[in-house]
């Protein structure tokens, strides 16, 4: 049965599901909480409860938000709230990512994109790598490039099709040079196939 952990679950003791995140995603996510009051955190509680699958030795992976995740982590903020999609505490290690994997619920591509063996998922969100083309795509969706969609790993499958369009000297040099031209790749024919993707309308343009 679903259901969700009151607050007071410690952010140290969950577990990714996932290899990367794009820190400069995760670096917005903790200025959004520095800025925030008391009640302004709470809301953001309220709004990003983390879900998650119960797994080996009863711990929490959670399947979803984990920029939040990292930086409420780097943010030493404490506790969270974990919504229980699926109780799997059951399945043996291998079986249980097998069945993460098959469920949508794991992303096992690391850094350069590359699709990776289940067990290379780090155990610790801390441990998260850095993907500059996750950041890329996400500061590209808050641009107009493309819809939020709610296909899994959405922001990846764009964060893999910029991979191949743009430089990382440039993401990692002229950021703006790097949005602009995340831009003009996401009003192109080749990006139809991606979730949310708006043709040449795309930001009104």
């Amino acid at each position: 049965m679903l259901h969700a952990i009151p607050i007071g679950v410690p952010i140290e003791d969950l577990r990714p599901t996932q290899m990367t995140v794009g820190l400069r995603e995760v670096e917005l996510k903790r200025q959004q909480w520095r800025d925030a009051d008391k009640r302004a955190r709470v809301k953001l509680l309220r709004r990003h409860v983390l879900p998650a699958v119960i797994g080996p030795k009863q711990r929490p992976f959670i399947v979803d938000h984990h920029h939040f995740a990292r930086a409420l982590l780097e943010e030493d903020a404490g506790l969270v709230a974990v919504f229980v999609v699926a109780d799997l505490r059951h399945l043996p290690k291998r079986e249980f990512w097998t069945y993460l994997d098959n469920s949508s619920w794991c992303h096992a591509y690391d850094a350069r994109g590359r699709r990776c063996a289940l067990r290379a998922i780090p155990k610790h969100l801390v441990d998260l790598a850095d993907d500059p083309y996750r950041s890329l795509a996400g500061a590209l969706i808050r641009a107009g490039g493309y819809a939020k969609s709610s296909k899994p790993f959405a922001e990846f499958l764009w964060a893999d099709h910029l991979r191949g369009r743009i430089e990382r000297a440039t993401v990692e040099g002229d950021w703006s040079a790097a949005v602009a031209a995340a831009m003009k790749v996401a009003k192109d024919d080749d990006a139809r196939a991606l979730p949310g993707w708006c043709g040449a309308n795309s930001a009104g343009l």
